[in-house]
């Protein structure tokens, strides 16, 4: 399979994405679309729409999209099977006030 997920560095619902791909030991490529102009827009030109995260496998592209939303993906077209593996964050939830606002303060934005 190749994953190519559409990330911010430090987001609630990116980070959902990734602990579903590492809950079920998937290779990914972290696309920063935050710090890098060309990734952001190559993942709207992808997706047809500005929202994050993106998450392409194997050429479908599931646009805005939390963590639980792409493991229901993956399972619906059998290409994981389930595990019972906890998580230590949420896989469907945005950033508090409070980690939007950190975050403000350390990224270059784009959009």
């Amino acid at each position: 399979m190749i994953i190519k997920a559409y990330l911010k560095p430090q987001c609630g619902w990116s980070n959902g994405v990734r602990a579903i791909l590492r809950k079920h030991n998937l290779p990914f490529e972290d696309i920063d679309i935050i710090n890098n102009r060309a990734n952001y827009a190559e993942m709207v030109q992808k997706s047809g729409q500005p929202l994050s995260p993106c998450v392409e496998i194997d050429g479908v592209m599931l646009a805005d999209i939390s963590g639980e939303e792409v493991e229901n993906y993956l399972l619906g077209n059998d290409l994981v099977k389930p595990t019972e593996i906890a998580l230590d964050v949420a896989t469907n939830a945005g950033c508090s006030d409070d980690e939007h606002a950190k975050m403000a303060t350390k990224t270059i934005r784009f959009f």
